[in-house]
């Protein structure tokens, strides 16, 4: 996997690092970038636009927009990256300014609400009415995270990556467990591996995000995607629910139970130091996300091919009201439109949206990668058997439950990290995590 890197930072780091600048010329150095964009309105006949992204997805716009470019001169696109972190602060300052570009890069969840309350993006429901043969290519539930209150403001622009639980093969064979399908099967593996000499979950705590992926899913398999969205909608203690309660106590179940490689707190995921345990033969499993498959032929070009890798669906809850096939993890990331932009503007956007990206150039491109393009029907085209069945689970889910950390306001989102760390080290019990997160609801 030649985009490894690359991967890495658009995956993980991209949400779930410190937002924020930590030295004065940086920022002096963002302030020169900002002036040096320019305006996204700066003439008011022409459809020529900028385009902000990151510097981890260049390799998949930048190709495109080239393309874009030959074939229209006249309304050319002038796209300008930047670090994950550099641009959220950027665009911060940007959204509401002259600066703002024309096609602004997004995430989705929590940010992109606040920006359609406060009108800044465009209304893209009209746009995409005549444009069904586009539309209806795309995955309902990875389209749906650039849908607000029933309107479209934003279009999915890369792969899909649904958090599964990898398995190493040889170790469950060497311990005599199968792959566990449920949650007291998982619990009754575990002091199967540990008695074995092996950690049965590698975790990257030290990470912070990776905690997050155990709590979203267990909730969704006790009490459906309702329960999040309660909290989503802001409703009066929604974060006391009973299934919130459960899959906090369980959570710390599993921790008590020695369920994750001793020192999880201090492993890093950013460097992939939670798969290395799990691809050495360290630990059993691993919970991680589908760009995690990237790392795994750095580590060791053969285990793939020697049938060591196997990968699932998180395990169901007996009894629970959520559906075993609902996925959860990182949709896509999105392209929207500024509200700024003019009429002109709008039309070369979505001239790019809807007929260069996704066209057969892209959408080979992510496949090369070794990645699943939010696309019905690519099945067929994917290469090896990692691909095949991710596609196949992320066709079948019913729902696919974006990263809460996006989903959530940036402000619940901080506080979430403080809580989730507390929960997984035992310092909060699960009914004070929810008392706690019960005070960020509306902010």
């Amino acid at each position: 996997m030649t985009h490894i890197s690359q991967e890495a930072e658009h995956r993980r780091p991209r949400h779930h690092t410190a937002q924020v600048l930590t030295t004065v010329v940086t920022t002096a150095v963002l302030g020169l970038l900002l002036a040096a964009c320019g305006s996204a309105n700066g003439g008011t006949t022409t459809g020529a636009i900028t385009a902000w992204g990151t510097t981890a997805d260049r390799p998949l716009i930048e190709p495109s927009v080239a393309e874009f470019n030959k074939a229209n001169p006249n309304t050319k696109i002038t796209a300008n990256y930047f670090g994950t972190n550099d641009y959220k602060d950027k665009i911060r300052t940007a959204i509401n300014s002259p600066q703002v570009p024309t096609l602004v890069y997004t995430w989705g969840g929590g940010t992109m609400a606040q920006y359609v309350k406060a009108n800044l993006l465009r209304d893209l429901t009209p746009d995409l009415t005549n444009k069904q043969t586009f539309t209806e290519r795309l995955i309902p539930s990875v389209a749906a995270g650039g849908v607000n209150g029933g309107k479209t403001y934003a279009i999915p622009m890369d792969p899909t990556s649904p958090v599964i639980l990898y398995f190493n093969q040889d170790v469950l064979k060497q311990v005599g467990v199968a792959q566990p399908k449920t949650w007291d099967e998982l619990l009754a593996a575990v002091p199967k591996i540990k008695a074995a000499g092996f950690a049965p979950i590698a975790l990257g705590g030290g990470s912070k995000w990776p905690y997050l992926m155990w709590i979203e899913y267990l909730v969704d398999r006790i009490g459906g995607p309702e329960v999040f969205q309660n909290i989503l909608d802001d409703k009066p203690e929604a974060w006391s629910d009973p299934a919130v309660i459960k899959a906090n106590t369980m959570i710390q179940q599993l921790v008590k139970a020695g369920g994750f490689a001793d020192g999880f707190a201090s492993v890093s995921a950013d460097t992939n130091a939670d798969l290395a345990l799990m691809v050495t033969g360290k630990a059993a499993m691993l919970l991680q996300g589908a760009w995690a498959y990237a790392g795994i032929a750095q580590i060791n070009p053969t285990f793939e091919s020697s049938g060591k890798l196997g990968f699932g669906p998180f395990p169901a809850v007996t009894g629970g009201k959520g559906d075993s096939k609902n996925i959860a993890g990182n949709p896509a990331s999105y392209w929207a439109i500024s509200a700024k932009a003019t009429e002109a503007q709008a039309k070369t956007a979505l001239d790019y949206l809807t007929n260069t990206v996704w066209n057969d150039a892209y959408t080979k491109s992510v496949i090369d990668a070794g990645n699943i393009p939010p696309l019905i029907g690519i099945g067929p085209q994917l290469q090896g058997d990692f691909a095949k069945g991710l596609n196949e689970m992320i066709k079948q889910a019913p729902n696919f439950q974006q990263s809460w950390d996006l989903a959530l306001s940036p402000a619940a989102s901080a506080e979430f990290w403080t809580q989730l760390d507390l929960l997984f080290n035992a310092s909060v019990t699960p009914a004070q995590f929810s008392d706690n997160m019960n005070k960020t609801i509306k902010k």
